[in-house]
């Protein structure tokens, strides 16, 4: 890394004009050939699925996308003639506009069901053609809430319909002025808060953009710029701090501005390019689920993270060689000028506190155990689903129709279920109606519509409204109900297949298929972190550990979304909207998310100690002094990565919101719990055990050094009388 930094050095105006040009190139390609983000289908291999490429097939109609209009009066009833006349006038426009395939009219007598028993409420369901464009739908809406008035309200909901909150550009910024702000208060020096986020935010806007460009190639969601943002924020600023603070040592000490940005970037710059690699292959590692919306999000957060430590080791250097010495503030430059140095072992705070650890790691490492023990158990309630509506805020027309919806005919109304029946004989469309009629008889079943085929059609649609809401965990049991007993024995004797689709359908079976892959994803994630830490740190005890505890961490964020998400603890102060499952793809990426984190401050940790062991042969002082040494700027880390992600918490994104709390807490304890007490309380446990590495493994791994080229642990006479196996000191 030396020879990188030396040449970033050397042309360091250079660096800067090149990030410069490349975000300028990159903007204006981009305003060129705009982005083209889009959602891939959730799951190609479920029942819905099926269902859904069966009525693609056989019934276009209802295949493509649909919504609903809803409206209500405030006197009244919505067939009294002024409202009547009204609504009747706008859906003939809606049926006659491009795009649209069918309008269901509660004013005729096929319609007569969407006309609620108290007469207030009335909806219709519009049918797109399977493919329509935007304008079209946007078109529809006009036409549709064109009779608004005083005493007729109208709102839209439905698959067509629905509009994802906009990102909240305030909130976002937000954080980063916290960050700035913990920055200056902590260290006291202006460059110091404003290098890290320069760098941070050159990282993300380049990999925002090239993202954007990225979309015309592959499928990556709406949510895959804004998951960026949160990750490249939290984890570019981390980075950069970590070498800013070694280069500031480094000054300290009396190094050249050109010698401490080398020697930096060739310590702590190794480990932040380690530490960047894991977090990348953790969200590659996604890619093996196969599940297209996650593979487009981690790919996105993956470009975001190469991103942020290419700038931390290029752009970065080149700053701090372009402001030289000003970097320490007035006080450092004092320091500078006679030659003082921090002593080793860390002083302050965070000295004190590695003392305390030392000289009690029992106690104070099963107390930080049973703590996080206890707020991961809500874990075990972990339930996978999706959001409806009902979690929009009130002032969206989506929840004004959904609570609509849900006041005149009940919560099901909001998520019907859609079967897709294949019924090619006279026999199986006669076994259709039988099943209609079973389906009528079923306990949660608030009502069942089958649409008439058509001459020589073999795909019939039934329609079936759940009593329960589209998130409520009684309608995924209706669905296991159908599909396992209903259907089966409507189905017997027949050659009709029957498959259960539509967006609740769709929904549930995603949550199934995730929630069966999470604890493989979980383990596959644990033995890689100890396979690159023991590469690293030339260690078993070390990587074992590691593991166990991001697996523990994991269990910190899983805990946090529970608690706020589903249980609803704060939900409403927080303006997240009512309790609900935890959507479903929102812990396979927390999961991938925080191992590189936790592997980020484990590194960074580590190494330290690491890099003191090689100088002393000395367990106990090497995990002090890593510690120490290491505890402040940790400590600062997590802080900026809370107000980063605490930020996005606030941003009017439910999803995002779900990452902002997990990922938010989980660092929190991360740092200060786990990696400020647990970690170095075990390691003061084991002693020397924490360096063993059998030598036939040890010759057959890799060296990767991740602080630098260094010696092979010093054997003073001390160090050989300590004991080779744990040994346990303290208490």
């Amino acid at each position: 890394m030396s020879p990188l930094a030396r040449w970033c050095h050397r042309h360091r105006l250079a660096v800067v004009l090149a990030w410069v040009g490349l975000l300028i190139a990159l903007g204006g390609a981009v305003g060129a050939a705009g982005s083209s983000f889009g959602n891939s289908p959730l799951s190609q291999d479920t029942d819905s699925a099926r269902a859904t490429a069966l009525l693609q097939k056989g019934a276009s109609s209802a295949a493509g996308k649909s919504g609903r209009v809803v409206w209500q009066v405030s006197d009244g009833k919505v067939t009294d003639g002024s409202a009547e006349r009204a609504m009747s006038g706008a859906l003939k426009r809606i049926a006659d506009a491009p795009g649209v395939a069918s309008v269901t009219d509660p004013y005729t007598p096929a319609g007569r069901a969407q006309l609620s028993e108290d007469g207030r409420t009335a909806y219709a369901t519009v049918a797109f053609d399977d493919g329509v464009d935007d304008a079209r739908i946007d078109h529809v809406k006009n036409l549709a809430t064109a009779p608004e008035s005083g005493s007729l309200h109208i709102a839209l909901n439905g698959q067509a319909f629905t509009v994802n909150p906009e990102p909240n550009a305030v909130a976002d910024a937000m954080g980063i002025v916290l960050a700035f702000i913990v920055l200056l208060f902590v260290f006291r020096a202006v460059w110091v808060a404003a290098l890290p986020i320069i760098t941070a935010v050159a990282g993300v806007g380049t990999s925002a953009v090239t993202v954007m460009l990225l979309s015309h190639v592959i499928t990556l969601s709406d949510t895959t710029l804004t998951l960026g943002s949160l990750i490249g924020l939290g984890v570019g600023i981390d980075y950069a701090l970590f070498i800013v603070n070694r280069h500031r040592g480094n000054l300290t000490a009396g190094m050249s501005v050109a010698e401490s940005v080398a020697k930096s970037l060739n310590t702590s710059g190794r480990a932040v390019v380690f530490a960047g690699l894991t977090v990348v292959v953790a969200l590659l590692g996604m890619l093996t689920l196969n599940v297209g919306i996650i593979n487009g999000m981690a790919i996105g957060a993956a470009i975001t993270v190469v991103l942020t430590v290419l700038a931390a080791i290029t752009l970065l250097p080149a700053l701090l060689s372009l402001i030289g010495t000003r970097i320490l503030g007035r006080a450092g430059r004092r320091v500078r000028a006679g030659h003082g140095g921090v002593p080793a072992g860390g002083t302050g705070l965070w000295g004190r506190w590695a003392e305390r650890v030392q000289a009690r790691p029992k106690v104070l490492g099963l107390v930080g155990l049973v703590v996080l023990a206890a707020l991961a158990l809500p874990t075990l309630s972990l339930r996978l689903g999706a959001s409806d509506d009902g979690n929009l805020p009130a002032s969206s027309t989506n929840r004004q129709a959904y609570d609509m919806i849900a006041d005149g005919f009940g919560p099901g109304f909001n998520g019907p279920l859609l079967l897709a029946v294949q019924a090619p004989t006279a026999a199986d469309k006669a076994a259709q109606a039988e099943l209609v009629t079973a389906l009528e008889r079923v306990d949660g079943v608030a009502g069942v519509g089958a649409a008439p085929m058509k001459e020589g059609q073999t795909v019939g649609v039934v329609s079936v409204v759940p009593t329960t809401s589209p998130q409520s965990e009684a309608t995924s049991d209706l669905i296991h109900h159908l599909r396992d007993d209903v259907i089966p024995e409507a189905e017997r004797g027949t050659s009709m297949k029957v498959y259960v689709g539509g967006v609740t359908a769709s929904n549930d079976d995603f949550a199934s298929v995730l929630m069966g892959k999470l604890p493989v994803f979980v383990l596959v994630i644990a033995v890689l972190g100890f396979l690159l830490l023991t590469v690293a740190f030339r260690s078993l005890l070390i990587p074992a550990v590691g593991a166990l505890l991001n697996i523990l961490s994991i269990g910190v964020a899983f805990g946090a979304i529970v608690v706020v998400f589903q249980y609803g603890f704060g939900a409403g102060l927080l303006g997240l909207g009512a309790a609900g499952p935890i959507e479903s793809f929102v812990p396979i990426l927390v999961v991938g998310i925080m191992f590189g984190l936790s592997m980020d401050y484990q590194v960074f940790l580590v190494s330290r100690m690491r890099e003191e062991w090689a100088h002393t042969g000395d367990s106990r002082r090497a995990v002090r002094v890593g510690q120490a040494e290491t505890g402040k700027v940790i400590a600062v880390a997590a802080a900026i990565m809370v107000c980063v992600f605490g930020s996005f918490v606030f941003g009017g994104m439910r999803v995002i919101s779900e990452f902002g709390v997990s990922l938010a807490v989980a660092v929190a304890l991360d740092a200060l719990l786990i990696r400020m007490v647990v970690v170095p309380a075990l390691m003061h446990l084991c002693g020397r055990a924490n360096w063993w590495l059998p030598r036939r493994l040890d010759r057959a791994l890799p060296r990767v050094s991740v602080e630098g080229p260094v010696q092979e642990p010093a054997r003073p006479a001390r160090a050989v009388r300590e004991p080779e196996t744990a040994g346990f000191h303290g208490g």
